[in-house]
């Protein structure tokens, strides 16, 4: 952890929509993608894998191709809502969804319930495929492609769908940066107040 780096900043967040997109936002306000650990962390929390999975074959140089996938999908997607190409990043992430994802396997537990789990031991290019098809949903879907946002918070990349009510979310999460704007307009108020 990031010493004098507030905790809860650098808790992994999945509140953009998609995993494609909670990836890109594990760059802000710092790298959360610093350890394995971290990283089996992340895909635990996407979904992407049940959690406790062991991936006994994760590496280091796990943390580099997701790395590397968080910065072709983060340059797709700021390029798309500028309407502007990235085809070297297009490029990357086709390459990146082309082997098959993990496959799910359902197993009944002993106490009879059905619970989620994978067949085998996924390996770095399935997990990466499967965020990756992920962005290739996203951006080739006009319904979901419509309701790319980025954050209106100071200085924060993240970029969201927006689902709620009236399509009118303007922070990647009303408790962070929507709390962080309440509390500077707060703050401005009092200012003009006192002068």
């Amino acid at each position: 952890m990031v010493l004098g780096m507030d905790p809860a900043t650098y808790e992994l967040r999945f509140d953009s929509g998609r995993s494609c997109l909670d990836l890109v936002a594990t760059t802000h306000p710092v790298d959360r993608l610093d350890s394995v650990d971290r990283l089996r962390a992340w895909l635990a929390g996407a979904g992407l894998i049940p959690d406790r999975t062991a991936l006994p074959g994760a590496t280091p140089a796990w943390l580099v191709a997701f790395r590397e996938l968080r910065g072709s999908v983060r340059q797709l997607v700021l390029a798309e809502l500028e309407g502007r190409p990235a085809d070297t990043a297009l490029a990357q992430v086709n390459a990146l969804a082309a082997p098959a994802p993990p496959a799910p396997h359902a197993v009944r537990t002993p106490e009879g319930r059905l619970v989620r789990t994978l067949r085998g031991d996924p390996g770095c290019a399935a997990l990466l495929a499967a965020v990756a098809r992920d962005a290739v949903e996203l951006l080739t879907d006009p319904a979901a492609r419509a309701l790319l946002r980025q954050c209106e918070g100071d200085n924060c990349p993240i970029v969201y769908l927006d689902t709620s009510r009236g399509r009118r979310r303007r922070w990647c999460s009303s408790e962070v940066c929507g709390n962080r704007e309440r509390v500077a307009r707060h703050r401005r108020r009092a200012a003009l107040a006192r002068a």
